[in-house]
């Protein structure tokens, strides 16, 4: 499903209206129309008591269609407005008009009259919210502020008109308050605020509806933005063996990181793998292979602190040279001589290639290097190491996750993940996918060692291309996590777990494909 930014839903909205001929009032009336449903659906309306909440502009208009639609089923309705109705624009002027006629309560809400608003929603069985839309980009203050508080206050059951009141629909960020609804009713397509985190966290289950656009408009190429729909997992030939699952050169770990080689070599094989080589320190090979004797080890010379050499540059590129793909990074270290070597490698390695962890600090300096490689390029960043990749403040990435992403997938040439709560994955082009699976637990060291595995795994042992193997193995190592969870709880819940429950995962996800993608994990429903 595509995602789309406030932009360009606005142009949808205009297209449907120039291109399609669909008037502002049609659209309008379809979307209070879903909304209504949604309520009907979830909640019930006869004999229910409903305060609705509506700002003066178009989403406030989609709150006073639900307000006719309750009224007419038998719902008890009562609209506050925090907007000026002389001030409503002709499309929402026209269903003011129809409901100014009906026996529905409509109270201009001010500073002097808030107590009314109280009273209601003590009175109320749910709560409408089409406060505001998704422009909106300025703090909520003044009484805006103390109705969204009122509307949390109550605990009564929320349905917010697009998004929650107060989040922003192309950051996620909260605008300094906003409403925490139960559902959420989107317009078109699921907004960028919608899905990522703080914003996903307000919006309760999400409903989707097209609101009469025709599939043209909503499934164009020019929407960059998607959710990370999975693909199907190809059948494992009978007949295969283990060279038919791929060989992947792990270059990872030292003295004092032993859990990042082993996590990420291992979960190559846990995802499916055939061959895990493990080009490591040769003082740290016999304690990783006490653990995992399925690994082959490529034992390397070492620096005095125990990391891996810069000696080894030659022997490493011709071992390389007989692998699928190469992982680079994971536990290497910052040891000054491995930082060079690693740069080495990013710059000679003509494989496919994932750079993760310690890697990422050691190429961060080396753009045009990364950049115009011939093989595809992987690079896996938690925020911090997508600051040092881009320059900008931790900060200034989570308040802009999707066009940082974007210029930085471009820039580097390299299909990115930037990891944390609802993975994104960019691509070159500037397609970002948005990944839903996964929870907090997963929240643990050594997490993302076991996805640089899973990734591999998709890539060499399933078949996929590189961009689609990362996007299957951010969404493969969150169903593992989320298996894991669901069986012991997100407290405490560790890299091992992660890495023991990837076989689940590939034999649930085999099973049970066509319902994870027609449900989403039952966060996105299609009205």
């Amino acid at each position: 499903m595509k995602v789309s930014r406030v932009s360009e839903m606005r142009n949808l909205d205009r297209l449907a209206t120039e291109r399609y001929s669909i008037p502002g009032r049609i659209l309008m009336e379809n979307a209070g129309e879903a909304a209504y449903f949604v309520i009907l659906r979830e909640f019930g309306v006869k004999n229910r008591k409903f305060a609705v909440f509506c700002g003066a502009g178009h989403n406030g208009g989609d709150g006073l269609v639900v307000a006719r639609k309750l009224h007419s089923t038998g719902g008890d309705v009562s609209v506050f407005c925090l907007g000026d109705p002389q001030k409503f624009d002709d499309t929402v002027h026209f269903h003011y008009a129809m409901l100014e006629n009906m026996p529905v309560d409509f109270l201009r809400l001010t500073d002097d009259n808030l107590d009314e608003a109280r009273v209601a929603l003590e009175q109320a069985d749910a709560v409408v919210d089409a406060v505001f839309g998704t422009g909106l980009s300025r703090n909520v203050e003044g009484r805006y502020r103390e109705v969204i508080q009122l509307i949390n206050k109550s605990g009564k059951p929320v349905f917010s008109i697009d998004i929650p009141s107060g989040v922003n629909g192309d950051t996620g960020q909260v605008m300094g308050v906003a409403v925490k609804a139960d559902y959420t009713i989107t317009y078109g397509l699921p907004k960028i605020g919608s899905l990522l985190y703080p914003g996903f966290e307000f919006g309760g289950k999400l409903n989707v509806t097209h609101i009469s656009f025709p599939p043209e408009l909503y499934e164009n190429d020019d929407l960059k933005i998607a959710v990370n729909t999975p693909l199907p997992l190809p059948e494992r030939p009978r007949d295969s063996h283990k060279g038919y699952y791929g060989k992947v050169l792990f270059i990872a770990g030292a003295a004092r990181y032993q859990g990042a080689p082993y996590f990420s070599a291992m979960s190559f094989l846990k995802a499916g793998g055939g061959l895990s080589y493990l080009a490591t320190p040769r003082s740290v090979a016999p304690f990783i292979a006490n653990k995992g004797s399925e690994i082959v080890f490529l034992p390397q010379e070492e620096t005095p602190s125990g990391s891996l050499a810069k000696g080894n540059l030659d022997r490493l590129l011709d071992i390389a040279s007989e692998m699928d793909m190469v992982v680079l990074g994971p536990g290497v270290s910052l040891d000054e001589e491995t930082q060079k070597l690693v740069q080495d490698l990013a710059t000679w390695l003509d494989k496919p290639l994932l750079i993760d962890g310690d890697g990422l600090t050691a190429v961060a300096s080396q753009q045009d290097a990364v950049s115009r490689r011939k093989a595809p390029t992987v690079l896996t960043p938690h925020p911090g190491e997508m600051s040092r990749l881009t320059g900008l403040s931790i900060g200034e990435i989570l308040a802009n996750r999707v066009d940082v992403l974007q210029d930085a997938a471009e820039a580097w040439n390299a299909v990115i993940v930037l990891k944390g709560a609802h993975s994104l994955i960019g691509y070159p082009d500037g397609r970002v996918f948005v990944n839903l699976s996964g929870n907090p637990g997963m929240a643990t060291a050594g997490s993302g060692d076991v996805l640089t595995g899973t990734i591999a795994a998709m890539f060499s042992a399933h078949k996929f291309d590189l961009p689609e193997a990362t996007r299957m193995g951010v969404f493969m190592h969150g169903l593992a996590g989320d298996l894991a969870s669901g069986d012991i709880g997100e407290d405490g819940l560790v890299a091992g777990d992660i890495l023991d429950y990837l076989p689940e995962a590939l034999s649930h996800f085999r099973k049970y494909w066509q319902d994870v993608v027609d449900t989403h994990y039952g966060k996105i429903s299609v009205v």
